[in-house]
């Protein structure tokens, strides 16, 4: 046998942070060298952030994160770490993975293949890497105080007689990986730095190309990635995976309130190369003077170790779409409150499933993540926030941070009042009753003198319902000015894929925490969270009843209108079948019908035909609406932010042709 100890840690970072940035890397340094840890991986871009966006052109940016590195450098004695940062050479910029060995920089490795699809623009700063090329980079060294040349490129390292070589995040998820030339090369052990963020499901994406790269070229493989919310719209749930010879040997935890978590394994290096020696594939002969660097390292004795946790319990629960999502919203909300330095949340809580959903969010945050951290160290956290410090637990806490509002116009109901308040008691959130029927009538009195004639609802049916929407902005402003805390706005997917909401009304927010996820899994949510919550949290909130008992509706127009909201639109889960068809998927209106009659054939055919028209002149009508939505958090491939995920025109034919085409079928 011969065993090394490895490990991955994953970090909190933020772009550009470098006093924080560099604290939390040494963190996840000294704890490897006091858990006996010979090699370490930490994630991607880890220097300066991988979220910078155009600030990667800053030329500082280059500057500050090489000096960052130097002070790195003399804090890995006796441990071999990869750090990620960018390098400028020949006027291009590469996102690379520096190999800091025994307090030593040895190298370079450039990240071949750059993520360019989804919420990922790499392509736009980054330049990739030729395969099987490497050069001499010079850099002055501060430590030795002389220039020196640094391999770059595509490298690996042998340390001690144990090759290391890299895939860097996206190298990992092609066709034609490096790990397949590193297999040549009779790599030993391969590092992947991710910044790979959260999806839904996406775990077992990454355990399969882990186990399947442990597996097919006979290595030991450690994945480290990002974890929390880096820059705003992504959230990276971390996750330390280490697989060897084809075995899953550690998991770490994922969507966790630390800054930093370390998971290690135990390997077996020459049971590894015996796998690899009973390939039974055609041996080439590598040229080693091409890609191998060789340094000298002594590896400490270690003992073989049992295999740590290989996932929590969480994991493989039923409904792990339900808590996948209340981890990630509630890591989510947390860190874009402090790194934004806001002292909270304000919601406008309407009494819906929607408002609801966003105010159970930011207290699972409290409570979830006192539980993770503790009440100390989660109020350090936020140490900035006035009269955090004398607060004594969770419903203390979610009284400073959490403030709601209801506030009803003549149209409201008792039944969304009692709701609204019953909502807001069980949350332990401050909350207010703000009546906005004199500011409505103020308005609509106003525009009918300004137009000679009174607004109606027959006539002005429309006007009438935003200005009731419209009007509740200010005060939901105003409370967010006096606590120095943070608007978030409520509406959901499938409302912004229709345009269903009211620009500067519900819409009114500096984050908008669910715009990323469909109505139909909300109130799917807000049932589970009634009754069971969280596993092993004891987080259920049965006040949520009185949300879960109603159909949702604006309330908007007169109560004997009966106004709900599939009524103005179509039932949910049609319209995010459609959405996902239509938008995700690319699929004409005809196309759209076709795969509607398959599965709905209890509906009629013009029924569905009157569906499908209306969401494709919904969708390309309300374009605008969706590019003024604030941030939201990135959780699926069906997102509709037009920042990062799904561009559309904002003025187009709004698919008429297509539409006649489907209508005369």
């Amino acid at each position: 046998m011969k065993l090394i100890k490895v490990a991955g840690a994953v970090l909190n970072q933020t772009p550009m942070d470098w006093r924080g940035n560099k604290a939390r890397i040494l963190t996840a340094i000294k704890e490897a060298q006091n858990q006996k840890v010979t090699i370490l991986c930490l994630p991607e871009l880890c220097v300066t952030g991988y979220g910078c966006e155009d600030m990667f052109y800053a030329p500082s940016i280059h500057q500050k994160a090489l000096e960052t590195l130097w002070e790195i450098v003399p804090h890995t004695q006796d441990l071999i770490a990869c750090i990620g940062l960018p390098v400028l050479y020949q006027n291009r910029i590469f996102n690379t993975s520096a190999l800091l060995v025994n307090g030593q920089l040895m190298g370079f490795v450039a990240k071949r293949f750059l993520a360019g699809n989804g919420i990922h623009y790499e392509p736009r700063w980054f330049t990739p890497w030729e395969a099987d090329k490497r050069i001499e980079l010079p850099l002055w060294n501060p430590i030795s105080k002389q220039q020196e040349n640094f391999a770059f490129g595509d490298v690996f390292f042998e340390v001690g007689g144990i090759k290391i070589g890299f895939e860097i995040c996206e190298d990992a998820w092609v066709a034609n990986r490096p790990g397949r030339s590193l297999y040549a090369q009779g790599v030993d052990v391969i590092m992947n730095p991710s910044a790979s963020h959260f999806a839904f499901g996406k775990l077992d994406t990454r355990k399969r190309f882990v186990l399947e790269g442990s597996r097919a070229f006979g290595v030991a493989y450690i994945y480290a990635n990002l974890l929390g919310n880096e820059s705003g719209r992504a959230i990276y749930d971390g996750g330390v995976i280490i697989a060897s010879s084809g075995s899953l040997v550690a998991v770490g935890e994922r969507l966790g309130f630390d800054d930093c978590k370390l998971t290690t394994a135990v390997i077996d290096v020459a049971a590894a190369r015996m796998m690899q020696a009973q390939a039974s594939t055609v041996f080439h002969v590598p040229n080693m003077d091409k890609t191998g660097i060789f340094i000298a390292f002594q590896y400490p004795s270690i003992k073989p170790e049992p295999p740590q946790n290989k996932g929590q319990s969480w994991e493989s629960s039923p409904t792990l779409q339900e808590e996948e999502f209340t981890r990630a919203l509630t890591l989510g909300l947390f860190d874009y409150m402090r790194k934004s330095r806001s002292s909270g949340f304000v919601v406008s809580l309407s009494g819906g499933a929607d408002s609801a959903a966003v105010l159970a969010c930011a207290f699972l945050m409290l409570k979830m993540g006192i539980k993770a951290i503790g009440l100390e160290a989660f109020k350090e956290k936020i140490s900035y926030v006035k009269g955090i410090k004398t607060a004594k637990n969770a419903e203390e806490i979610g009284r400073l941070l959490l403030t709601s509002i209801y506030q009803p116009s003549k149209n409201s109901s008792q039944t969304t009042r009692n709701a609204a308040k019953e909502v807001a008691k069980a949350l332990c959130s401050d909350h207010h009753e703000v009546n906005v029927s004199n500011a409505v009538k103020f308005y609509v009195e106003a525009i009918a003198k300004a137009i000679e004639r009174p607004l109606t609802w027959e006539k002005d049916d429309i006007t009438l319902q935003n200005i009731q929407a419209r009007v509740r902005a200010p005060s939901a402003w105003m409370f967010a000015n006096l606590r120095n805390a943070l608007l978030l706005s409520t509406s959901n997917r499938s409302e912004a894929a229709v345009g269903y909401a009211t620009m500067d009304g519900d819409t009114s927010g500096g984050l908008s925490p669910i715009a990323g996820i469909d109505k139909a899994f909300l109130r799917q949510w807000l049932r589970w969270l009634e009754h069971e919550g969280p596993l092993g949290e004891n987080l259920n909130i049965p006040a949520l009843k009185f949300i879960n008992q109603q159909q949702p509706t604006a309330e908007l127009r007169p109560a004997e209108q009966k106004q709900t909201d599939e009524d103005d639109l179509m039932p949910y889960d049609v319209l995010d079948e459609i959405e996902e068809a239509a938008i995700r998927d690319k699929k004409s209106p005809l196309e759209c019908l076709a795969l509607l009659e398959a599965n709905r054939q209890n509906i009629p055919r013009e029924t569905l035909k009157e569906w499908v028209a209306k969401f494709f002149r919904l969708w390309s009508r309300n374009q605008w609406k969706r590019e003024r939505y604030a941030p939201s958090f990135h959780l699926d491939d069906k997102n509709l932010d037009p920042k990062t995920w799904c561009r559309f025109p904002i003025l187009s034919s709004g698919f008429q042709e297509e539409i006649e085409e489907m209508l005369a079928s």
